[in-house]
């Protein structure tokens, strides 16, 4: 034996409290050899005495009566640890850490985790904002459960599962919504666009959009806050692409002409974990509804 055995731990409890390895056998159904063969084994651990005959029966050692006041609380300490382990089989609860960009905060996680409350009210979920590369870093670092990221990405021993397609859309004040007749990356390119920031995800992806037409983009703004740009746009300096779930609700949209761009713009969403992250029910619970999101 070269660790200790909590199996013997409790047989040579057992053989205290019934003063016997016969008695302890018949409470255990097994064979006295076989009791007695564990306490010796037990005793070639620690590497001495645990029990000594008397007339009356067997008793504990002084070295034996040490060991069974830690017993009791190593055999406490498992039944706790068993406890706290078998309430994840009914209850869902603890913390996990979610990582994504700030649109997908505001727009697509408010009623994602208010959903998620109702199902699990014992678990909490703590959301960190950042671009794609820095939560996927944070991700292989373990310092976030799981990221919600555009894809592509990828990194060192990472699972990434595709969870949602999203359209961009062109917004534009509703005041200049005639000036938007098509929309063409060739028909845009002539109008101010007030543009994500250079360097994010979003941005590379509209970049494209115009690239594979042969265009490169010149914004007349570049800002960092989707709100912000939206604010721009109301105020008639701009046009703007951004992605449909920032518009998707009628306050979102507010003063705002939104239409599909030709072609098309999407992106896609990926969930992205450590590949030896255990898949708790909360993880779980958090892909199923961002494949299916709640109706706000």
């Amino acid at each position: 034996m070269t660790t200790l055995n909590l199996g013997y731990l409790a047989t040579f409890r057992l053989v205290i409290q019934r003063g016997s390895f016969s008695a302890a056998a018949d409470v255990l159904g097994i064979s006295q050899p076989a009791v007695s063969q564990q306490i010796r084994q037990l005793e070639q651990f620690l590497q001495t005495r645990l029990v000594e005959r008397t007339g009356r029966g067997l008793k504990a050692t002084a070295a034996g009566q040490a060991l069974l006041v830690h017993a009791e609380r190593v055999e406490q300490t498992v039944e706790d640890a068993i406890c706290a382990v078998n309430a994840f089989n009914h209850d869902v609860s603890g913390t996990l850490t979610l990582g994504t960009g700030a649109t997908a905060c505001i727009h697509l996680l408010p009623p994602l985790l208010q959903q998620l409350r109702r199902d699990y009210p014992l678990l909490r979920v703590g959301v960190t904002t950042g671009n794609t590369l820095d939560i996927v870093r944070a991700v292989e670092e373990n310092r976030l459960d799981m990221g919600l990221v555009t894809l592509p990405a990828s990194g060192r021993a990472l699972d990434v599962t595709p969870v949602l397609d999203e359209e961009f859309v062109l917004i534009a004040s509703w005041e200049q919504r005639e000036v938007f007749a098509a929309l063409t990356p060739e028909m845009l390119h002539a109008q101010p666009l007030i543009a994500f920031e250079s360097g994010s995800g979003t941005r590379a992806l509209i970049d494209g959009w115009f690239d594979a037409s042969g265009l490169a983009l010149a914004p007349a703004m570049q800002l960092g806050s989707i709100e912000a740009i939206k604010r721009m746009v109301r105020a008639g300096l701009g046009y703007s692409i951004v992605p449909r779930m920032a518009v998707e609700q009628v306050a979102d949209r507010e003063g705002l002409d939104v239409r599909s761009l030709t072609p098309v713009l999407q992106r896609q969403l990926a969930v992205v974990m450590r590949q030896d992250k255990i898949l708790s029910k909360g993880i779980v619970g958090i892909i199923r509804l961002l494949r299916n999101p709640p109706r706000r």
